[in-house]
């Protein structure tokens, strides 16, 4: 039974912004208000034991009334989800004579780790054990590759894979003994497919109504700079921002001179952070005299945060994406926070719309409703890109 009313709230940031600390502190205060409440980590660095104070072995701990926390074990999981594709890499790599040890380790997927605790998000969602699932991620540019996953994988499995598997099948007597390694079977390819299925699902929880990305980041004109680029990343594949974090921010009554730079210096990076991210929520977290560790410190952590706020209110119902009728032209608009008509391009290919940001691409699957319909104009403009379609009357005809 899959649940409907879990919250699903993710951070992420550059690195070393107090990205473990502000999820940890959220959850901490979500379970005092008696929510159920699972943190888990995308992030290999695992420092969520750290942040709480305790140690935390494999699966799910307790470590406080409503509060579970979880450490996903890549390796096990691994093995049991795909061990058909890890099998048949090894097979590969004894019939190159690689040493049995270290093939072992060329088998283990790059990212395999994150792409796991999302499984195991998935798994903790579909439960109906939890109120608040909160994810502290890795750092933005990982977390970025990671959540663009699916579409990427969906192109795969709809263009590539039938393909392949068709020539594998037919061919493999003649290419094993030509190449000298075995030919992947079906088990492998079906293990493929199994992954897409898993990676889609997840997406579907991560683009759902409750759910969102909250950004941490240090009052810093670098780091902010990354931020804008975040929210635009995360916009055009689909996931809401609720929020942005300023953390680390030094109090303003102090007369040390050196500390009074430091102020004056944030102070011009919050004024700008503020005019951004217009629209969205700002919590400003001041700088600790010591770091937040253990329940009671990450507790009074978010109390400090988010104030009278609730830390958990349901994102924006905005949809990043939408499909609207204008006279006789049909406008599909995309949220790309930040954007400019420079970084955006654009290219129609059938039944798919190309979008690409900087040096990240979305692959746009058209709704039937458009599929048929010519492109006659697009643009970005206050953060949105616009896409104007008509009827392809030769088509329709």
């Amino acid at each position: 039974m899959t649940s409907t009313n879990t919250r699903v709230l993710l951070f992420t940031g550059k690195g070393g912004v107090g990205k473990t600390t502000s999820a940890a502190g959220t959850a901490t205060l979500s379970a005092a208000n008696g929510l159920r409440t699972l943190v888990m980590s995308t992030d290999a660095a695992h420092s969520l034991a750290d942040a709480m104070g305790t140690s935390i072995g494999d699966g799910v701990a307790e470590v406080a009334e409503n509060l579970h926390v979880q450490q996903v074990n890549a390796q096990r999981m691994f093995e049991d989800s795909w061990g058909d594709i890890q099998h048949y890499m090894l097979s590969v790599l004894g019939a190159m004579d690689v040493d049995p040890i270290a093939a072992e380790e060329l088998t283990i997927i790059p990212g395999a780790e994150e792409i796991l605790a999302l499984l195991a998000l998935r798994d903790a969602y579909n439960s109906n054990d939890y109120d608040v699932i909160i994810v502290d991620c890795a750092p933005t540019g990982e977390t970025l590759r990671l959540l663009a996953l699916p579409e990427v994988m969906q192109w795969y499995i709809d263009k590539v894979l039938p393909a392949e598997r068709r020539v594998i099948r037919a061919l493999r007597p003649v290419l094993t003994k030509a190449a000298g390694v075995p030919m992947p079977g079906d088990g492998v390819f079906d293990a493929i497919v199994r992954l897409h299925d898993d990676l889609a699902e997840v997406r579907r929880i991560l683009t759902s109504e409750l759910a969102s990305v909250r950004v941490v980041l240090t009052p810093e004109a670098v780091v902010v700079a990354e931020a804008r680029r975040s929210l635009t990343m995360l916009s055009l594949f689909g996931y809401r921002v609720d929020g942005v974090i300023a953390n680390r921010v030094f109090p303003t009554d102090g007369q040390d001179p050196w500390l009074a730079g430091w102020v004056q210096q944030q102070s011009v990076v919050l004024d700008d952070l503020r005019d951004s991210f217009t629209g969205l929520p700002i919590w400003v977290g001041p700088y600790q005299s010591a770091e937040p560790v253990g329940g009671e410190a990450l507790r009074a952590f978010a109390g400090d945060l988010y104030g009278d706020e609730d830390a958990l209110a349901a994102p924006s119902s905005e949809d990043p994406m939408t499909i609207t009728r204008e006279a006789d032209l049909t406008v599909l608009e995309l949220a790309l926070p930040f954007a400019t008509k420079e970084r955006v391009d654009l290219v129609r290919r059938g039944e798919e719309l190309v979008v690409t940001v900087d040096s990240y691409r979305r692959l746009l699957t058209l709704p039937t409703s458009l599929s048929r319909h010519d492109v006659v104009g697009a643009g970005v403009k206050n953060g949105r890109l616009r896409v104007r379609f008509r009827v392809n009357r030769r088509d329709s005809a």
